[in-house]
Order: C-alpha cells, then sequence, then structure tokens
C-alpha cells in the first residue's frame, strides 16, 4: 500500500513533541502561532467558498442532525457497551477515560482540513463542527453527570467565544473580501499546503503537552497496549459506521466524506480543559490519556483515508469522458 506523505508528516510532528517538546516561554509562543495559522486558514476556506455554497451548507440540516447523532449518541451508547471491560481487562480509571472520548464534542479545525483535502462538503463541515462544539460545551457536561456520576459541575462561555473568534470569524472575513481575493488564491497553489502545516502543528504541540506533564508514566505497558487496540477498534469501527450509514441515508460522496470526517472526530483542545474542571485533579492525567491517544490515531487515519480519497477523485476526473459535473451525480455510488 502507497505511503501517505501527509501520514509521514504527522508521525515525525508527533515523534517531535515526544523527544523535543516545548517548555517554558515556548509554550505560550506556539499557542499563539498556532492560533494564528488557525485564522488564517478558516479565512482562507472563506475566500474559497462561494457564498452559494456556504448558505447550502447552513441549510443542509440531514447532514447536521447525522453528525451530532453520531457525536453525541451513537459514540456515548458505544462508550456504554465497553463498560464490562473493567476491571478484567481494562483499569477504572482507563474505562472512564474511554467513556470520556465517547462524550466529548468533534474537532473544528482538523475535521474541516481533512474534509477540504478530501475534496468533501466543507461549508457543512464548518457548521457542522462548529455547532458540535457550541452544543458540546452543555450536552458534554451534561452527559457526563448522567453516565460518570460527576459532581462540582461548572461552565465557562469561553469554549464558544475561541470557536468564534478562530473559526466563524475568519470564515466570515473570507466570504466578505471575496471578490477582491478570489484571484489572489487561485493563483498562489501553495495555500491548501497551510492545512496539513496546521494539523503537523496540532499533534506536535498535544504530544509535546503530553510530554511535559509525564501522563506516559503513569500506564504499565501491557496497558497501554491494550488500551491502543481498543481507541483504534472504536476508531475503525466509526470510521466504518459513519460512511455506510450516510450511504444508507442517501447522501452523495461529498456529505458521505463530512459526515464521516466529522462524526468520528473527538476534540482534544475541547476534551483536555473540560476534564480538568470535572474531574478531581488526581484522576484527570489517566482520563485524558485515552484521548490524547484516540486523538492522535484519528489524525494518523484520516490523513491516509483523506489522500486516498483526493487521489481517487484525480484518477476519476483524468479518466476521458468525466467531468466534475459527472463526478459529483455519480458520487453517491461510489464506495469511497
Amino acid at each position: 500500500m502507497r505511503i501517505d506523505r501527509f501520514l509521514l508528516i504527522i508521525i515525525a510532528a508527533a515523534l517531535l513533541g515526544t523527544v523535543l517538546p516545548v517548555h517554558g516561554a515556548g509554550v505560550p509562543t506556539m499557542t499563539w502561532v498556532s492560533r494564528i495559522m488557525l485564522g488564517l486558514l478558516f479565512f482562507f476556506y472563506g475566500v474559497r467558498l462561494k457564498r452559494t455554497e456556504a448558505l447550502a451548507g447552513l441549510r443542509h440540516w440531514r447532514l447536521h442532525l447525522v453528525i451530532l447523532g453520531c457525536t453525541f449518541i451513537v459514540f456515548p451508547l458505544i462508550g456504554l457497551a465497553l463498560r464490562p471491560l473493567e476491571p478484567g481487562v481494562i483499569s477504572p480509571d482507563l474505562y472512564r477515560g474511554l467513556l470520556w472520548i465517547c462524550l466529548v464534542p468533534g474537532t473544528v479545525q482538523s475535521a474541516i482540513n481533512f474534509t477540504s483535502i478530501a475534496r468533501g462538503n466543507v461549508a457543512g463541515a464548518i457548521v457542522a463542527s462548529s455547532l458540535s462544539n457550541i452544543l458540546g460545551v452543555v450536552a458534554t457536561p451534561l452527559l457526563a453527570m448522567a453516565v460518570m456520576s460527576t459532581t462540582g459541575l461548572s461552565l465557562s462561555a469561553s469554549t464558544m467565544g475561541n470557536i468564534a473568534l478562530q473559526v466563524l470569524v475568519p470564515f466570515m472575513a473570507g466570504q466578505a473580501l471575496r471578490t477582491w481575493l478570489i484571484g489572489f488564491v487561485s493563483r498562489h497553489t501553495w495555500l491548501p499546503y497551510l492545512d496539513q502545516l496546521t494539523i503537523a502543528l496540532v499533534v506536535y504541540l498535544a504530544f509535546s503537552s503530553g510530554r511535559r506533564e509525564g501522563i506516559w508514566h503513569q500506564v504499565q505497558p501491557g496497558e497501554l497496549v491494550t488500551l491502543i487496540a481498543i481507541s483504534l477498534a472504536l476508531l475503525a469501527f466509526m470510521l466504518w459506521f459513519t460512511w455506510t450509514f450516510a450511504r444508507v441515508l442517501g447522501f452523495n460522496r461529498r456529505d458521505q466524506i463530512a459526515i464521516q470526517f466529522n462524526g468520528t472526530k473527538k476534540s482534544l483542545t475541547t476534551g483536555v480543559p473540560m476534564a480538568a474542571v470535572l474531574f478531581p485533579g488526581s484522576v484527570v492525567g489517566l482520563i485524558v490519556l485515552p484521548l490524547m491517544i484516540f486523538h492522535q490515531a484519528q489524525l494518523m487515519a484520516c490523513s491516509a483515508i483523506a489522500g486516498r480519497y483526493a487521489r481517487k477523485d484525480d484518477a476519476w476526473l483524468d479518466t476521458p469522458g468525466r467531468s466534475w459535473w459527472h463526478h459529483r451525480r455519480q458520487g453517491a455510488g461510489d464506495a469511497g
């Protein structure tokens, strides 16, 4: 099987974050760099998207319901179904971490990035992933209270504010300036690489954080192997389920891609701060460890899948007699 170049970049970023993590004053500096890059990323998304496509993304309510259902209904049910694994297969603390994976909202940045790389419905992905995070501010703590008996709950509006500042505001600014900047964006073919560079930076910062907190020293090697296997199985099932379920419901290929990449992703940047608020400090490290593993696994798996979808798209278009319009009409019949 052909090795995806972007996958190698992700692995290199993870190894670099583990071996040479960012420390001290570099942490806030790199955090601000990532925020600026994310702002630019969504600004150029706004420039590239036609306004008609953006409005279509807002109107596509069936797409949003399916993604939200996968995030806040299907995932939690799977988490509860894994309960028999503890304490025989996995410790109670690590099981709570697996359950926490199933409760947190989806990602915003990487889900949209992968949807774009795979030639999916980017406009729908932007709206759906933003809704997931906004609703997650309330839905995730309530789900945690229901299935994990969490107490001492407090909520903050900062998550919604960050989503607005990092995603919606740059995107709308790009839409407003599209008439003047679309020519510039079309001429500069290096801009799409900003997607990949941004994800690589997110991976590096996530592994750096794990190294600084010493999370890897709190689990025995055997438990870690078991945890990785369960996380990979959970990810594989959801990747299959979202693609198959979207096809059964009659979505076309572009929407199937958006559902798969948005309905399977879980946010590390949202899940870790929420866990710090909801759980005692002594168990937070073990609770977020499964999320860290799942987060990195989903980035690596989705990078390979997105590259495969894009190559299939190119191969289809290179076939004599094919057109972009014809390809999209036939999208619902593709297996991906």
